[in-house]
């Protein structure tokens, strides 16, 4: 009796295709046991409990993609404290040192974002 190096994969395959039958079956469960009724006011939009007011498809200032941008990059820049964090103490004098660096360019980085006016909020 050989082995076939694909076997270890088996319960892999067979797990992928339990989720896929499932998720067929759930689809189709759905289509055909579900409400079909339908009204103006289940069909309308709601928004935290409020009424909409205005288009969906209203302009934003750019402005408020910089901010969000900005904070995108800075809370990814963050999250490069973890790992130095964790490893603290084998990075010793070194790895503190270098961290201060780091740690300094997002500081210049801020204030120039600061400076240049990208965080005002007109």
């Amino acid at each position: 009796m050989s082995s076939s190096y694909l076997t270890p994969y088996l319960p892999l395959v067979a797990t992928f295709a339990l989720m896929g039958a499932m998720g067929i079956v759930l689809l189709l469960l759905t289509a055909l046991l579900g409400p079909r009724s339908s009204n103006p006011v289940k069909d309308a939009p709601f928004e935290c409990g409020s009424e909409p007011i205005g288009s969906a498809r209203q302009r934003f200032a750019v402005k408020f993609y910089v901010v969000a941008l900005l904070f995108i990059i800075f809370d990814l820049e963050i999250a490069f404290l973890f790992p130095w964090a964790v490893l603290f103490k084998e990075l010793a004098w070194v790895g503190f040192v270098e961290m201060l660096l780091f740690a300094g360019w997002l500081v210049v980085g801020l204030i120039y974002i600061w400076r240049r006016g990208a965080l005002e909020w007109d």
